[in-house]
């Protein structure tokens, strides 16, 4: 059994008894690097500000003894002791007196020891100074595991005795940092390098040069913010578009969240190198550069040539030819959205995915781009612990697994750039900021890594490793294949296709280095999204009075464009678009949500309404009455949302006389009036899908044909697409028939009105519970059809699990708003229940007759629509974990896995949380179903639908919110005589498949994005929230939980909560977090409380200061939080 302990305000890394391993011999310069840094300037002042804290705190200690306290603090030591854990005597004052501010000695990621207070969320996300601060390997050997250094620092530490645990978890404050980095910089360099290093990095481009970068940007007659801005409110404040990430980090790693990516690779620039790494490689490898000896004094001397940060790109060429020659890989960039140095794209061999480290090995793409890569050599490939350590960067001597490959491993990606590899209910990956990382310098390796057990985790998708390690006795085995633990490393060499919208969203501010040209011309863009890199913007598309009074602007979020990211600049060039408002309100919030995923909220131009019947009220013309079939007479009937307005689906039951049924699905005919290649057609091609956000749509289509001429309002003559069977009242085909018809909706049910019809089939309803029936038909008619549509769809839906079908229901949010102000005034879980089952069986079954049907007739044109199986490895791993955890399931089959989940949940009260907590670990090794052109693939076994498993499925239900409908529609229509044959190609039909893939994706992720914003303004209106909640992972210092009530995920952190310390442990696989809470009082003793996958929790819901973020904490066992 492995354990780990940490007191609060604990130093960082101790250093570990008995002898060191033997030395390797050094591949390279970056151990010296970090060694020149052990002694000399650097260890004279760690040991002038140790001496200082020590003479501080024994002022302190002098001034406020009493014997009491140390009589208490001896027996909590005594406590601690006996549990594993460690205090230094600051922690048990602190518990002794909890209501004198707490100060202990801190080690910071670049070694500095730092006196501070408790966490605050003061300054978390202040943006004033971070485009002058990097991060540099030179300057942090604790953060890369350097276990001589932490030995040192512990000694400087005055003979505190340091927990295995790792520095950046620790809190500080963001102003602390600062003043420690700044006397840093005096202290090593003389005041020749200060904060401001990185624009003077970058001082090369001119203000000449800047104007001829952006010559639009510049030579605008008029700015995009003429009218002058005031009111906002006056602090600089950022934070992150993923509402629904855990709770507030600390302070610390907060800051780390926001040093952009393009930080960490400034000081490779001429004007000031600092050892830097050779981002594109593993930490440590052949590829680091670090300085010659004479570097460091020369720092500061401008050199005549400006030095490039980014390799140029391959031609086009070399790169057509290295793909066929297989010695070049392409695939979609998914860039971690919290440690955004890691990227990654998907193996060809359908292994691990291949790793890319690093801005500069990124080569300026971006998140969702299709990119190219070339394989670094394989002694430069990321090594992977076989025990399954969860490292995230680490080189060749030794590492951790790769995201997905170790027990319990969940991986999960960025579902808002055409990532295949999600599951359709989108969950984003959590992840802490630590950058812990091994070295390969000759000292000894870390040991204590973080740790991600059994689905600690958020929606979208980028990676995160999580398993707990083997066992001691198990480390010392060899395996049998080295290169099963290696994960292939690569750096980008072309793209192939932007599909970043390179727009984001964020705020400006002035350049810290006000002497120099660039001050005078630009201003610097912070995107909200780290994966964006900063941009130069020009002063002249700022506000007006941007210059004189920045403060004002500190809180007001922007839309810039990046147009230009040159090879020898760590920043891109951007071109501000607008203001958007105050961060933090819904509509500035929602408009840059559409704007960084690109989604068309435009007024539909004239040349698209030209395409519209230009006569209002339009009439079905005559001649489509001899060509359709007239069910106006019918008794049909729309189920839907209460709120919606495009109904595009209807359904029909009529009995027959020999028992059976004739059971119609009637859908909008929108191929009518979308004609193809034109105007109308272009667009709706282009935006691919309806966007649904929490307050509004934004349409496919123009309106007049979303709500009105398409939509099967009832009363109404409308024309539609049916599928029409004969049924058995256990749901057997007899006859199937497909074709054009008119009906007329006799009622508009929502599933509520539906769901009261199957909750009392005996009841007469009278004429005000229901809504309006047309004259035609009685209340009692359409009843009795919802009653045996009921009855069929259960035999249905029975007979398809039966077939071995799954199903991973994950928790939706719906929101009820002020009609006047659309703030939310409450929220609720999304209730899935037997109407809306009805519905999903019928659409599911037409969705399957017409891809068969159109697939008979046109085999290589049919778009369809596949869900591979999932990632085996993942699943595997994940099985395994379960087991560990006394959970037995079955991943042989979706069959397999959906009975596993439904008998594995217990029978109390809370099956169901338990239940949601296993789905959403399940749903993550789940690949995205995706549309594609049957032509392209020759294997037909590729076509299958994993989830439904059904040989063959298409999208035909819902066209006007789908383009894809569309097409089918067309293609059906061809394939039944009424309509021409199909003029597109095979490659143009898989274009737009994969395209509208793209667009499904973007609008999947503006949907749970915009009910984030929704919540996070819910929490900060109507908090705290207070609910119960259940673990879903334990880390070594923070655990993730699902809150019962609302269905959001949160992560809590250790040494965020009132404790007198906590340990990690691990028994077995099983990870445990045992928290000893401070007394109450002085005559109590510490209460102590378990956290493992599946404990029961109370938490409470709390808005930060940061707009759009709330914190979940959590509450003392039986007491207050």
């Amino acid at each position: 059994m492995e354990l780990q302990g940490c007191a609060r305000g604990a130093p960082a890394h101790a250093p570990r008894d008995g002898p060191s391993k033997p030395a390797i011999p050094q591949k390279n310069a970056y151990a010296r690097l970090v060694q020149k840094h052990h002694s000399g300037r650097f260890r004279s002042y760690l040991n002038h500000i140790a001496q200082k804290l020590q003479l501080e705190e024994g002022t302190l200690n002098d001034s406020g003894s009493d014997a009491e306290p140390s009589l208490k603090r001896g027996l909590v030591r005594e406590a601690l002791s006996k549990n594993g854990v460690k205090a230094p005597g600051t922690l048990l004052a602190r518990a002794l007196h909890p209501g004198q501010p707490e100060k202990s000695e801190r080690l910071n990621e670049e070694g500095l020891i730092k006196r501070q207070s408790r966490p605050s969320e003061a300054g978390k996300g202040d943006y004033e100074e971070d485009v002058a601060e990097e991060e540099d390997d030179d300057v942090s050997p604790n953060r890369h595991g350097d276990a001589a250094a932490s030995a040192r620092a512990g000694q400087v530490l005055g003979g505190h005795r340091t927990l295995s645990t790792t520095a950046s978890f620790l809190p500080k404050t963001p102003s602390s940092g600062e003043r420690g980095r700044e006397e840093y910089w005096r202290s090593k360099c003389s005041g020749s390098d200060g904060p401001a290093a990185l624009e003077r990095a970058d001082r090369s481009v001119s203000a000449g040069q800047f104007g001829v970068d952006l010559p639009a940007v510049s030579s605008r007659k008029a700015s995009p913010f003429s009218s002058q801005m005031h009111g906002a409110h006056k602090q600089g404040l950022a934070r992150t578009r993923n509402h629904s990430e855990s709770a507030r980090a600390p302070p610390n790693v907060e800051r780390r969240r926001q040093l952009s990516e393009s930080h960490t690779d400034t000081m490779s620039n001429s004007d000031c190198r600092m050892g830097q790494r050779q981002l594109g490689t593993p930490r440590g490898g052949p590829y680091t550069t670090c300085l010659a000896p004479g570097d460091r004094k020369t720092r500061s001397k401008p050199t005549r040539g400006r030095k490039k940060v980014f390799e140029a790109y391959m031609s086009r060429e070399d790169v057509s030819a290295g793909l066929k020659r297989k010695t070049l890989i392409q695939g979609p960039l998914r860039i971690n959205p919290k440690k955004y140095h890691e990227a990654f794209i998907p193996s060809p061999d359908s292994t691990r995915d291949i790793f890319i480290d690093g801005v500069v090995a990124r080569n300026r793409a971006l998140n969702g781009d299709i990119v190219v890569v070339t394989l670094l050599p394989k002694d430069q490939w990321k090594v992977i612990k076989p025990d399954g350590c969860d490292n995230e960067t680490t080189e060749t001597a030794e590492g951790s697994d790769p995201p997905g490959s170790s027990p319990g491993a969940c991986v999960l990606r960025d579902p808002g750039k055409g990532d295949v590899n999600s599951p359709d209910v989108v969950i984003e990956a959590q992840f802490d900021d630590e950058d812990v990382e091994g070295k390969q310098d000759g000292s000894r390796e870390t040991k204590d890594q973080k740790q991600l057990s059994l689905g600690a985790g958020e929606n979208g998708r980028d990676l995160e490793t999580c398993g707990p390690r083997h066992a001691k006795q198990e480390d010392s085995s060899k395996p049998n294949d080295p290169d099963q633990y290696l994960q292939k490393t690569a750096k980008v060499v072309y793209i192939l296709e932007k599909k970043h919208s390179r727009a984001a969203t964020g705020f400006i501010r002035l350049l810290t280095d006000r002497n120099s040209e660039l001050f005078k011309k630009c201003a610097m863009f912070s995107p909200v999204d780290h994966r964006v890199p900063r941009a130069y913007v020009a002063l002249a598309d700022c506000p007006p009075d941007f210059i004189t009074r920045p403060e004002d602007y500190s809180n007001t979020l922007f839309i810039c464009r990046i147009v230009d990211w040159r090879e020898d600049s760590n920043f891109a060039l951007g071109q501000l678009a607008q203001s958007l408002g105050q961060a933090g309100e819904i509509e500035p919030e929602t408009e840059g949500i559409l704007t960084e995923y690109g989604v068309d909220f435009s007024d539909f131009q004239p040349d698209v309404l030209q395409c519209l019947p230009q006569s209002l009220p339009w009439v079905i013309p005559p001649e489509e009455f001899a060509k359709r079939r007239d069910l106006r007479q019918e008794c049909i009937f729309t189920i839907d949302p209460s709120t919606a307005r495009d109904l595009d689906d209807a359904l029909s039951c009529k009995p027959l006389p020999d028992g059976n049924f004739e059971v119609g699905v009637h859908i909008a005919d929108v191929s009518y009036f979308v004609k193809e290649d034109t105007a109308l057609d272009e667009i709706a091609s282009k935006r691919a899908t309806s966007v649904y956000l929490v307050q509004k749509v934004i349409p496919m289509l123009p309106k007049l044909l979303c709500e009105q001429l398409c939509s099967l309002n009832p009363m109404t003559d409308r024309l539609t697409f049916s599928v029409i069977w004969k049924l058995t009242p256990q749901g057997k085909i007899l006859d199937e028939w497909f074709g054009r018809t008119v009906i007329c909706s006799c009622a508009k049910l929502s599933y509520d009105h539906a769901q009261s019809m199957i909750e009392n089939p005996e009841k007469a309803f009278a004429a005000e519970e229901i809504p309006t029936i047309s004259p035609r038909h009685s209340v009692d008619e359409v009843r009795q059809a919802v009653l045996n549509l009921h009855q069929i769809a259960k035999q249905l839906r029975e007979q398809r699990f039966l077939d071995g079908a799954l199903r991973l229901d994950q928790l939706k949010l719906s929101f009820t708003l002020d009609k006047e102000s659309g703030m939310p005034q409450g929220c609720y879980i999304y209730q899935y229940r037997d109407s809306n089952k009805l519905v999903e069986e019928f659409m599911l079954l037409a969705n399957m007759a017409v891809a068969h049907q159109m697939h008979r007739s046109f085999p290589s044109k049919a778009l369809l629509r596949r869900h591979p199986p999932p990632q085996s490895k993942m699943l595997k791993d994940l099985m395994d974990f379960c087991s560990q955890m006394g959970l037995e399931i079955d991943c042989s089959s979706a069959k397999a896995l959906h009975e596993s989940l439904n008998k594995t949940f217990g029978a109390d009260k809370y099956a169901e949380a338990r239940k949601e907590v296993l789905t959403n670990m399940f749903s993550r090794p789940m690949q995205m179903a995706v549309y594609f052109c049957a032509g392209t693939l020759e294997n037909e076994t590729l076509f299958r639908h994993y989830a439904l498993n059904v040989p063959l499925y298409t999208h035909f239900t819902s066209p006007i919110r789908r383009y894809p409908d569309i097409m089918v529609h067309r293609l059906l229509s061809a394939s039944l005589g009424d309509g021409p044959a199909p003029r597109m190609e095979e490659a143009d039909i898989q274009q737009q498949a994969e395209y509208c893939n793209d667009r499904k994706m973007a609008s999947k992720r503006v949907q749970e994005l915009s009910a984030d914003l929704f919540f996070a303004v819910f929490v900060k209106e109507c908090g705290p929230l207070e609910s119960e909640a259940m673990v879903m992972g334990v880390l070594n210092e923070a655990f993730d939980v699902l809150v019962l009530r609302f269905g959001v995920q949160k992560r809590i952190y250790c040494n965020a909560l009132p404790l007198v310390g906590f340990q990690f442990q691990k028994l077995g696989k099983k990870p445990q977090l045992t928290l000893m809470w401070e007394p109450e009082s002085l005559d109590q003793d510490a209460v102590q409380q378990v956290i493992t996958v599946f404990t029961l929790v109370e938490v409470v819901l709390r808005s930060d200061t940061v707009p759009l973020k709330y914190s979940a904490v959590l509450k003392r066992p039986g007491g207050e939080e």
